[in-house]
């Protein structure tokens, strides 16, 4: 457990000392089409590309690119909100709906299979039956179709 761990931890720990235009462009937003950089292709897309490849050459780490992106930009440079504050709401939310969704499911489902007529019996899908000439007509026409 602790070797995998580890093993985890070096790549994550490269990635945070050297980090790539690649990977920092699928975690940084084009502030002009709202897009990943890496799906942009606007002139300000590839200003910015060549602004975070400076600050890579200058030895900065990925969280110290994000931070001066966050300065010049704001959050809304980054692909994802962050964790804490008003961004946590961002990834509580879709959580909450699952869980009010699926408990709203499963109460509908229960509350159905126990549903009861206002007898009190449970609800049977038999009908009543049918007076005698109409169940006469009723044979007499299902026999035409049959022979």
């Amino acid at each position: 457990m602790v070797l995998a761990a580890l093993a985890l931890a070096a790549p994550a720990l490269a990635s945070e000392q050297h980090p790539t235009l690649a990977e920092l462009e699928t975690e940084v937003m084009c502030v002009e089409c709202h897009t990943t950089l890496d799906m942009s292709d606007s002139p300000f897309a590839a200003r910015m590309r060549v602004h975070i490849r400076q600050m890579i050459a200058a030895g900065d780490t990925k969280s110290e690119i994000k931070q001066k992106l966050v300065a010049q930009f704001g959050e809304g440079v980054l692909a994802q909100p962050p964790k804490h504050g008003f961004g946590l709401f961002a990834w509580v939310l879709p959580l909450v709906g699952i869980v009010l969704g699926a408990g709203a499911i499963g109460f509908g489902a229960w509350k159905w299979s126990r549903f009861k007529n206002e007898s009190g019996g449970d609800v049977h899908l038999h009908h009543p039956a049918l007076e005698p000439e109409l169940e006469r007509q009723l044979d007499d026409e299902l026999l035409r179709f049959d022979g």
